[in-house]
């Protein structure tokens, strides 16, 4: 069967190389590394009203140690991020994915926030261009622009060697710059 990826991208899942296209394959994976975690400390009341909701995470750190373990149910992806801080501090950021057509993909970060996302390849690299974040209630879906939100999205995915790669999020607002980037690099293996 084949992964969310593999649908969205089409005919260029093969341009990916094997460590991008193990962190996407059907089934039960495990990703674990470290990233960085930044924003503006001005953000701070605003990342920790979200993480409420579980948008993302509301704690600044380097080098923070991260699993991220993905299964499939029926028709979405999940994905359990645990990062764990130096002292022992453990946050989790949960969400999952699904179908958007078009070639593109929705992360839900709760049932009813998500971003819609348009994956391409370039050369060996994933990218991710964020296209709207949406609010689904119930069968309805409503499309919320970027500019009223924290700015657009953008993600770069990159192999290191054969199991290993490297991944960069941002969101960047059009007026007050980037708010929130994490990345890292990660090794993708089955469960």
């Amino acid at each position: 069967m084949k992964s969310l990826m593999q649908q969205a991208l089409g005919a260029d899942w093969e341009k990916l190389p094997p460590a991008l296209q193990a962190h996407y394959r059907f089934g039960a994976t495990v990703d674990t590394g470290s990233m960085d975690i930044e924003y503006p400390r001005f953000m701070q009341p605003v990342w920790s009203i979200l993480s409420l909701f579980g948008a993302l995470v509301d704690r600044q750190g380097k080098n923070v140690t991260t699993v991220v373990e993905k299964s499939v149910v029926g028709e979405r992806q999940i994905w359990h991020r645990t990062i764990t801080y130096a002292d022992g501090q453990v946050a989790r950021f949960n969400s999952f994915w699904v179908a958007a057509g078009n070639g593109e993909v929705v992360e839900f970060v709760n049932p009813v926030l998500g971003l819609q996302m348009a994956p391409y390849v370039v050369g060996d690299k994933l990218h991710y261009r964020g296209v709207k974040f949406v609010a689904k209630l119930g069968p309805v879906t409503i499309p919320i622009p970027e500019w009223l939100t924290l700015g657009h999205a953008t993600i770069v995915e990159e192999a290191l060697d054969d199991t290993h790669f490297a991944m960069d999020f941002r969101l960047t607002h059009p007026l007050f710059g980037q708010l929130f980037r994490y990345s890292g690099t990660f090794e993708a293996a089955t469960r």
